[in-house]
């Protein structure tokens, strides 16, 4: 067995061993999470940095962003407080099922994690893969940055990484070790364009106040959710999902979304909306 077949028979181990330690915390704990939150007045959910979904204000220690904004609106709704608890996304999954915290806002659906925890059916909002490209760079479809002489940054390893260099095999795709190493490249000219998720870029736009966020077509649209931790009645979970399709339908997400831009110093009018409607226009 390979060095990788390995690693990927752990992962697997520790994935199983997590999905039955979340299992028999749910028996141990006996009270649902409907019942817990609503008898302690607190819906506590899991923040973990990474602007626009959350953000730790390094001077106050206040915790913002789409994310708590979305926490803050379920808690109304429930009639309780919402209180944030700090945590990784690598920890996500674990901190859901020794119940350190209720729900995680803006946490993909991947089938790794369905396999240790649950999420609602409806999706919380949407991003697509986008670009940041520099003045006087029009990018309506993928097609128009496929040129030998667009030079696009990417973030070693990422999943922007994977798909671009497929969909763009006449671009010159410039790799760096992570995000930050990526917008500085950009904002120093060294690349014409960086790709990564258009929420995140306009974070990176608000910063620099360089270029335009763009999200060509075909539109490569992703739906995120809500991590919670398995029960054998869902009740939480299924309420979730009715806010989610609420909130959704009415406009309030991407309100709440356009919201958190104006704190940003950004004009939501100008930027990519979260519905995936509003992505493929």
């Amino acid at each position: 067995m390979t060095v990788f077949s390995r690693s990927a028979a752990l992962r697997r181990t520790i994935v199983a061993g997590l999905a039955c330690m979340g299992l028999l915390a749910g028996a141990a704990t006996g009270a649902q999470t409907l019942d817990k939150v609503k008898q302690s007045g607190q819906l506590k959910i899991g923040v973990a940095a990474g602007d626009p979904w959350y953000y730790r204000d390094p001077v106050s220690g206040q915790w913002s962003g789409v994310g708590v904004l979305v926490g803050e609106q379920i808690a109304k709704s429930m009639g309780v407080k919402m209180i944030p608890v700090e945590t990784t996304w690598g920890n996500s999954v674990a901190g859901l099922q020794s119940g350190q915290f209720d729900v995680m806002f803006v946490l993909d659906a991947t089938e790794e994690r369905k396999r240790a925890i649950d999420f609602p059916a409806t999706p919380l909002l949407w991003y697509a893969q986008g670009v940041l490209a520099k003045d006087g760079l029009v990018a309506k479809n993928w097609e128009d940055l496929n040129k030998p002489d667009v030079r696009i940054g990417v973030a070693l390893g990422t999943a922007t990484d994977r798909d671009l260099t497929k969909r763009l095999p006449n671009a010159r795709i410039e790799r760096f070790t992570n995000t930050d190493e990526t917008v500085a490249a950009f904002n120093a000219g060294r690349v014409d364009a960086i790709g990564f998720y258009h929420s995140v870029l306009a974070i990176a736009y608000s910063k620099i106040k360089k270029g335009s966020v763009q999200v060509p077509k075909p539109v490569v649209a992703i739906p995120t959710s809500a991590g919670v931790r398995k029960e054998k009645e869902p009740a939480f979970r299924d309420m979730l999902d009715q806010q989610f399709k609420k909130m959704y339908d009415s406009g309030q997400t991407q309100t709440l979304y356009s919201q958190y831009l104006k704190t940003k110093g950004l004009d939501p009018e100008k930027q990519p909306g979260v519905t995936k409607e509003a992505l493929e226009k």
